[in-house]
């Protein structure tokens, strides 16, 4: 017979970024990294990008605080599609009443608006161009566009932190992009000491792009919202975007709106339920 303590969770996605979510405001104990592997494995666990821990409030006014948990164990500062699914959980669960409220992530509070059709917006914060708050190491001043060399080739790329690093690369054909190449030479290269999600984008016209995002920890993912937000950015910054703009990833849209410099940048899309578990251990 197995003793394991049963430990209650809820499978969500945002825009195909799954999630195992664990209320944990009884006292329950965090996922170690051995149980965040276990839990995240779809072969013999639930299956998920991360797993989202809901914890009690740490702000004034916050209806609740969450921690993100990478499929390897290791921790995150930010994820959108997380909050929104954070979110929809406390909605449900009836923590979280009215169409606005407060949500304490591991870096900040969040404003979050319910919005028609099970979508929510959320204020993810200012991003953050400096190197050394990215970090990016190597470069003293922003730019516009980084280069570093790679295996004999200088990849260009824009880089902003969204509460976490990101390096925005623009490409000619979304599908052609070589991700599963630079990805990971990316995230490993010196230049960036807490590696790096690396984003390729795509502009379709200014109101669309299409995105695709390797993050640390995790590898290729169905959506990223942080990653969403930084990419949009960086190319708003440039003029190639304009600052309310719809992004296509290969899980869904998400809808990013920087209405100027110093605005925080919002991110809407959906958050849905899978289903509800427990885990025997």
């Amino acid at each position: 017979m197995n003793s394991a303590p049963r430990l209650r969770f809820s499978k969500m996605h945002g825009a195909g970024n799954d999630f195992v979510v664990l209320d944990l405001r009884d006292g329950t104990p965090p996922p170690d990294a051995a149980l965040a592997a276990r839990l995240a494995d779809r072969h013999r666990g639930v299956g998920c990008d991360q797993i989202l821990t809901i914890e009690p409030p740490r702000g004034e006014g916050s209806v609740a605080s969450y921690r993100i948990w990478n499929a390897d164990g290791s921790h995150s500062q930010q994820c959108g599609n997380g909050a929104r699914c954070v979110a929809a959980w406390l909605v449900r669960d009836g923590s979280a009443a009215g169409e606005a409220f407060l949500i304490d992530s591991p870096l900040r509070t969040h404003e979050v608006r319910r919005l028609d059709g099970g979508r929510y917006a959320v204020a993810m914060g200012h991003p953050d161009f400096e190197p050394a708050r990215i970090p990016l190491i190597g470069f003293p001043r922003a730019r516009e566009e980084y280069v570093v060399p790679l295996q004999g080739e200088n990849v260009r790329f824009g880089a902003v932190s969204m509460g976490n690093p990101h390096a925005v690369l623009e490409v000619g054909l979304i599908d052609a992009a070589p991700l599963e190449r630079l990805g990971p030479l990316l995230q490993q290269h010196a230049s960036f000491p807490e590696s790096v999600n690396v984003g390729f984008i795509q502009v379709l016209d200014r109101g669309r792009a299409r995105l695709r995002v390797f993050e640390r920890g995790v590898g290729e993912t169905l959506a990223c919202g942080s990653g969403a937000c930084a990419a949009a950015v960086v190319l708003m910054q440039r003029g190639r975007l304009a600052r309310d703009a719809v992004l296509s990833l290969p899980g869904g849209e998400l809808r990013i709106q920087w209405p100027d410099d110093a605005a925080q940048v919002v991110m809407s899309g959906p958050a849905a339920f899978v289903f509800d578990g427990e885990w025997m251990g």
